[in-house]
């Protein structure tokens, strides 16, 4: 598993450099340094009113999402990475925005040890749990850094539109519904997501489909209820290249395709 996890860790390093200079609008970097937000209509609907909530914003990346979240009016946020570059990224963004937000450069693995506290809310979104091999020891660690009571938001890529390719026309399943953990799906992607055109040069990276019914057993497992499992039409970037865009960087199969969903979102709450 080091293999993996260190190419991976490369790889996100690479795209902390390309994205911390983004110039495509993806990350909405201005928005946030100015005060704002960079979190879509989304999350931010099923979150509701965070203020006065202690936040932890695991697998954080450049940590634009978390100094959102304090902009939004969380009485503390902490990010956490396992990417060095990103930490750094985060922790300039931060200086720049004038935010008071804690980073912290672990692994997502070893929160509860490298954190050294427990909060009212994790926050994951957006393309992390599918770089993880056990999501039995993410959902572990969730709970570890959650307060009894506290809550996990998570909002993600549809598992079942990670078995099909970007670029099939009509959709078609193509990848396995539950990758095993000692054979990840491999990816040597030239660029990021982002559209940016500057080539990576850590292309390696290694991925894990977990189906729904594994993410909720492991949730239940560590100790959380289950408060709603929502599934959605709608994704935040252009997961096939014929999605069409239906709002601000929200994106739907156009009408005539046979629809799929294409993101999932959790609610949780640690068991007292």
């Amino acid at each position: 598993m080091n293999e993996f996890f260190e190419a991976n860790r490369l790889n996100w390093d690479n795209r902390a450099e390309l994205h911390s200079t983004d110039t495509t609008g993806t990350y909405r970097i201005d928005t946030v340094l100015a005060g704002g937000s960079s979190l879509h209509a989304l999350e931010t609907g099923e979150i509701g009113d965070i203020s006065g909530k202690d936040i932890v914003h695991l697998q954080c990346h450049i940590g634009l999402d978390t100094i959102s979240l304090k902009h939004l009016g969380a009485k503390s946020v902490t990010g956490l990475d396992f990417s060095p570059k990103a930490i750094a990224a985060a922790r300039d963004f931060a200086a720049r925005a004038g935010a008071e937000v804690r980073f912290v450069e672990a692994s997502v693995y070893d929160a509860a040890a490298a954190l050294g506290a427990t909060y009212d809310m994790a926050f994951v979104t957006w393309g992390a749990i599918n770089w993880l091999d056990d999501i039995d020891r993410w959902a572990k660690s969730v709970a570890s850094v959650l307060r009894p009571g506290g809550t996990l938001y998570l909002l993600e890529g549809h598992p079942t539109m990670n078995q099909m390719f970007p670029d099939r026309r009509p959709l078609t399943v193509e990848l396995g519904w539950r990758t095993p953990k000692g054979a990840p799906q491999v990816w040597d992607d030239p660029q990021t997501y982002t559209g940016d055109e500057r080539q990576l040069t850590h292309v390696r990276h290694y991925e894990w489909i977990h189906p729904l019914s594994d993410v909720v057993n492991a949730l239940i497992k560590a100790g959380l209820s289950i408060d709603y499992l929502n599934e959605h039409d709608i994704v935040v970037w252009k997961a096939f290249t014929f999605l069409v865009e239906t709002g601000e960087d929200q994106f739907s199969l156009p009408d005539g395709e046979v629809k799929v969903p294409l993101s999932f979102s959790i609610g949780a709450t640690k068991r007292t």
